[in-house]
């Protein structure tokens, strides 16, 4: 319904709790993706002996084997302004950080620094629909969060203490460290709307959460009563990430920079655009390197600053940061403004936002241009076409944190997650790194190749550029292991900062011509096998739950069964004519459903489903209150008590009451009363003449009801 509702806290946490006590997945995310620790991930790939990791960007250098069998020990956590995370992952700003239930999925499958879906004071925007294409790239026609500001705040509340609520329960068994997490905002996209007094009243309200916090700590139903005194975090986050899109000029970014550090009193990350690549490069390698048709028009360079201007920028907000004492770093990159292809986006949007593989060269590009210049001494973030495979390389470029958001809608959703840390692990294991310092030293040969020149050189920049506490590149102490030679010595620093310069020059050079970056390794879209979607019974994929970034699909368990086509028709003479057709066959257990309080139509699960129709579309809509139920009136779909169901079928409204053995139909032009036990023939009947009352929703309306009050868990029956 393109309109999101969040969840009440309380029933978040019976769910999210009840369901680590269960032992089993948690909002559908199976408990083996769920993401412990560094350690255990170390001693499942020691259980048999992995393979070294396959498809490397370029050749890997050999560690020996006496390095690799001495590691026992594996530690990820990274500083991000002077503050600890047990991971460098994390979802970018974007449908995966909007609701509470998307960051605790996030949490479980390993992210731990989260950059909050960006707010503006622009927050009731008609976002066109669908608006997420990623059949082969990635597109997309949204903006900032789709929720209120006030909303916005209480749903970053929620998350952060739902994830507090998860790692105090013991139930995820996380190994020691493993829970720390960070909260990175993001705000747009002008300084007038930043200043606004609501804008400023969620920025004041993450910087000081204790209202909200004791608010919502009384919503712990009883039967968590003890976690209600946790000493839950009130300060939910310390930086921005200042998202510079939709033209906003470099003097307008500069203000806003310097209005976030000096007034509001937070670190700064600003993200700058791959339009910085200018017009002729960013063409050429979108187009003659990597073969991709897009058209990026002139209008997206128009009010961006060129590189150079970005540059001076950066080196007046690096004096303005440290004359203020706050943090400063860059992060790269926003998408791609290029021409809507018009094939699944709305046509009336001219424009949409690339993501994926080809942002992944543009970006890292970037990443080796501003570092040509600057050294390591600036801070970078990252987001751009991350997977699986190339996780690992940005975080051997220091890149912190580094934040994913396309690859994470595609099959098996947050549980993809997974898989980068068991690519971190394999590759850090496979170079005998213990922690992110010595992956970085090692990854590439660093360790060996940089020269002490370059060493020296870099250890001035890194002193330019940090202040204690305020350098996001610079890793946590190993918690469980005496540090190395490589990383714990004086001059460990600046062999570090050379060599994420030397990994940096190999790694973006070497995409220039791989293939696997190319329009030619991403142009074939999920299967299609020609069959439409119906509202029960399917090809059973289970794609849509995962696919969805707000969790709004879900799986629901039933015997098959058959119900009966019965119409009753109201004749002149007051009598009825019974007719009966061919019974409805349900032939599949498992069935699908959509939670219309948390959808917003983005398309996404259309986009994976091999049958045609859409399951946000066509499968049973349950909605959370009868409110919405009946505002949305465009929309077929359900509302679900033990008493009451109310149901739209094809725009028709019918509803079910029962008490007891009474059971009450209504319909257009006719009220039915039945016993339970005899559903064919009423007890007593009100209908206006020629009306048909079509029983077979009546039975649907049960069906439903029956089967979704009794599953464990889902939205539609908490």
């Amino acid at each position: 319904m393109a309109h999101l509702i969040p969840y009440p806290f309380g029933k978040l946490v019976t769910r999210v709790l009840r369901e680590l006590d269960a032992g089993g997945a948690v909002l559908d995310l199976p408990r083996e993706k769920i993401v412990r620790g560094p350690l255990s991930m170390l001693r499942a790939l020691d259980g048999p002996r992995a393979a070294p990791s396959s498809n490397p960007p370029h050749p890997q250098p050999s560690a020996s084997t006496e390095a690799v069998g001495a590691v026992s020990t594996l530690d990820w956590s990274v500083h991000m302004h002077g503050a600890r995370a047990a991971t460098p992952l994390g979802p970018a700003a974007g449908p995966h950080t909007q609701l509470a239930q998307n960051i605790v999925l996030g949490y479980l499958a390993g992210l731990r620094i989260f950059e909050l879906k960006t707010v503006q004071i622009m927050d009731e925007l008609a976002i066109p629909r669908p608006c997420i294409d990623v059949r082969t790239v990635g597109y997309n026609v949204e903006w900032s969060q789709e929720l209120k500001l006030e909303q916005s705040l209480e749903e970053y509340v929620k998350a952060s203490m739902l994830l507090e609520l998860a790692a105090a329960s013991e139930k995820l068994e996380l190994e020691p460290g493993f829970d720390e997490f960070l909260f990175d905002m993001s705000v747009g996209y002008d300084l007038a709307g930043i200043r606004h007094e609501r804008v400023q009243a969620f920025l004041d309200g993450m910087l000081d959460a204790r209202a909200t916090v004791d608010r919502l700590r009384r919503e712990i139903p009883a039967e968590w009563k003890h976690l209600r005194e946790l000493p839950f975090r009130t300060k939910l986050s310390s930086g921005i990430t200042l998202s510079t899109f939709h033209g906003c000029p470099p003097g307008e970014i500069e203000s806003i920079s310097r209005h976030l550090m000096g007034k509001v009193g937070v670190h700064c990350i600003v993200k700058l655009n791959p339009t910085l690549n200018g017009p002729v490069e960013a063409r050429r390698i979108l187009k003659d390197v990597l073969g991709y048709g897009q058209t990026i028009p002139d209008s997206a360079f128009a009010n961006d600053p060129t590189f150079d201007e970005a540059c001076a920028m950066v080196t007046r907000l690096e004096s303005a940061a440290r004359a203020c004492g706050r943090g400063f770093g860059v992060k790269f990159s926003n998408t791609l403004v290029v021409e809507n292809p018009g094939d699944f986006l709305p046509k009336a949007e001219k424009l949409a936002y690339l993501s994926g593989a080809p942002l992944h060269v543009l970006a890292t590009t970037l990443v080796r241009r501003f570092r040509d210049v600057f050294g390591d001494r600036v801070p970078i973030s990252f987001s751009a076409g991350i997977d699986r495979k190339n996780f690992p390389d940005a975080v051997a470029l220091g890149l912190v944190p580094v934040t994913v958001c396309t690859d994470l809608l595609r099959p098996g959703g947050y549980a993809r997650a997974h898989g980068y840390l068991v690519e971190l692990a394999q590759r850090m294991r496979d170079v005998g790194a213990t922690n992110i310092e010595e992956f970085t030293l090692r990854a590439h040969g660093a360790a060996t190749t940089t020269s002490a020149s370059d060493a020296k050189a870099n250890s001035t920049d890194a002193r330019q550029g940090s202040t204690d506490g305020e350098r996001s590149s610079k890793s946590a102490p190993n918690r469980s292991a005496t540090s190395s030679p490589d990383a714990s010595t004086a001059s460990s620093a600046s062999r570090v900062s050379a060599a994420r310069l030397h990994n940096t020059r190999l790694y973006a050079t070497s995409l220039l011509t791989n293939p696997r970056y190319t329009a030619a390794q991403n142009a074939k879209p999920p299967k299609k096998v020609g069959t439409l979607l119906e509202l029960f019974d399917c090809v059973s994929c289970d794609k849509c739950v995962p696919v969805c970034p707000n969790h709004a699909n879900f799986r629901y368990t039933l015997p098959k069964t058959t119900l009966p086509v019965v119409k009753l028709v109201r004749e002149r003479d007051g009598s009825w004519t019974r007719r009966e057709l061919a019974p409805l066959v349900i032939e599949e257990q498992h069935q699908w459903a959509n939670f219309a309080d948390f959808c917003n139509e983005c398309g996404n699960c259309d986009v994976f489903c091999p049958e045609d129709g859409g399951p946000y579309i066509v499968k049973p809509r349950f909605f959370g209150s009868r409110s919405q139920w009946e505002r949305w009136t465009s929309h077929d779909g359900f509302f679900v008590t033990r008493e009451l169901v109310l149901g739209r079928f094809e725009g028709r409204a019918y509803e079910l009451e029962q008490h007891g053995a009474r059971v009450t139909f209504r319909g257009p032009g006719f009220e039915l009363e039945f016993n339970e036990s005899r559903l064919d023939l009423p007890l007593s009947a009100r209908a206006d003449a020629g009306v048909e009352a079509d029983l077979t929703h009546l039975h649907i309306l049960r069906w439903l009801r029956d089967t979704v009050l009794s599953a464990p868990t889902n939205y539609a029956a908490s």
